[in-house]
């Protein structure tokens, strides 16, 4: 069975990036570990940073709307030999296609269209930790260069109760814009904090 989901952090542990899916309104996640690129997409979509050119989730999400497919849901359907696997849900008129596709394309779509994230049950009874097991100590945040750096926060999307919110963290990286006379990026984050 699949309960709907919610990207609720990206970062980095002792063992390497992950992100970490959360069922809505539970105390569990899993976390998916991902690749270093595949973490720096997901939180560029979660954040809404803009990229000069488009991503290859970018790209992704262009062709379907040229062709008038519409992404309705991904999902993250098994975990097998420690491998986990999604898919996308899509719609193209009346036709509904579902492609296979690794979790940190599905979820580099979905940070970035916002469509809904589901999850097997059984994936979080085998694999999900206890949200307040997660501790600073034990993950950095993977911040928007990729290069970990701080402790471990959540990028907030849905009802997550984070340890520390979206509007916190861009004030601090403010905070450090203006110190290192970077002007151009404190704008940047000056009228992102405007936008919340």
């Amino acid at each position: 069975m699949l309960v709907e989901a919610e990207i609720w952090t990206v970062a980095r542990t002792e063992k390497g990036n992950a992100v970490l899916v959360k069922p809505v309104g539970s105390d569990r996640a899993v976390p998916i570990f991902i690749g270093q690129l595949e973490a720096q997409s997901i939180l560029f979509g979660l954040v809404g940073v803009p990229v000069p050119r488009p991503m290859t989730h970018d790209l992704f999400i262009s062709l379907l709307e040229k062709t008038s497919i519409s992404i309705e849901r991904v999902e993250i359907t098994d975990l097998k030999d420690r491998t986990f696997y999604s898919r996308i849900l899509m719609k193209h008129g009346l036709k509904r296609v579902v492609i296979d596709a690794r979790p940190s394309d599905s979820l580099g779509i979905a940070s970035r269209i916002h469509c809904p994230v589901f999850i097997a049950e059984s994936i979080v009874d085998e694999a999900g930790v206890a949200v307040n097991l997660i501790s600073e100590e034990e993950m950095t945040f993977t911040g928007e260069s990729g290069i970990p750096d701080e402790p471990a926060q959540t990028v907030p999307v849905g009802n997550a109760d984070p340890p520390l919110d979206l509007r916190s963290r861009l004030e601090r990286e403010l905070e450090r814009a203006v110190d290192a006379e970077n002007y151009e990026e404190a704008a940047r984050l000056r009228d992102r904090l405007n936008d919340l």
